[in-house]
């Protein structure tokens, strides 16, 4: 088992992540992808991929899964730990801030506009990863209608999700096991 002092490095980067991202979970994909793939080269795209999905499946907070399933395999069970910390810590102590201060500004218009103006760039923060993560999962023209059509039954039909993820699940295991995967 490794120290706990060796991972200092995950931990600052999960810190950075998590207090510089506004939007939960998924507005942190391109933080996440940028310091762990493109700048310290821990995961390739497809591994982080990989453990988006599986975090993603996950019972949980999104960003606190993606955090324990990097920094496990980077560093086992201390990675797991200083990663969800790191992540986790920076919007506890926003949020204590501002819930001790909140009777002060809560009826302030300037903060109200603030937030009406961070809304637009949470939705970019969000579809900007998903549209790399659709290249990187190889959706083209021929397979796009997939995701697509889970959504429509997830948003008209209120599809509980649980039951879109086991379907896809099952259905990614019959193209393989059936040998239609070119692979």
């Amino acid at each position: 088992m490794t120290s706990p002092f060796h991972n200092v490095s995950l931990f600052s980067t999960f810190f950075h992540i998590g207090l510089f991202t506004i939007g939960g979970g998924y507005a942190m994909i391109p933080l996440i992808e940028q310091k762990v793939v493109e700048e310290k080269q821990w995961l390739s795209r497809e591994e982080l991929l990989d453990l988006m999905a599986v975090a993603q499946s996950c019972p949980g907070v999104f960003a606190v899964n993606i955090a324990i399933f990097i920094g496990y395999k980077l560093k086992g069970t201390w990675g797991a730990l200083l990663a969800t910390l790191g992540c986790a810590l920076p919007s506890f102590l926003i949020i204590l801030s501002i819930a001790l201060f909140f009777r002060q500004f809560q009826d302030n218009v300037w903060v109200a506009r603030a937030f009406r103006g961070i809304r637009p760039c949470v939705v970019a923060l969000i579809a900007a990863p998903t549209f790399r993560m659709a290249q990187t999962a190889q959706i083209n023209r021929y397979n796009f209608w997939i995701p697509v059509l889970c959504a429509f039954f997830i948003w008209a039909f209120g599809v509980s999700p649980v039951w879109v993820i086991v379907v896809a699940g099952l259905g990614g295991y019959l193209y393989g096991k059936l040998g239609l995967n070119p692979q």
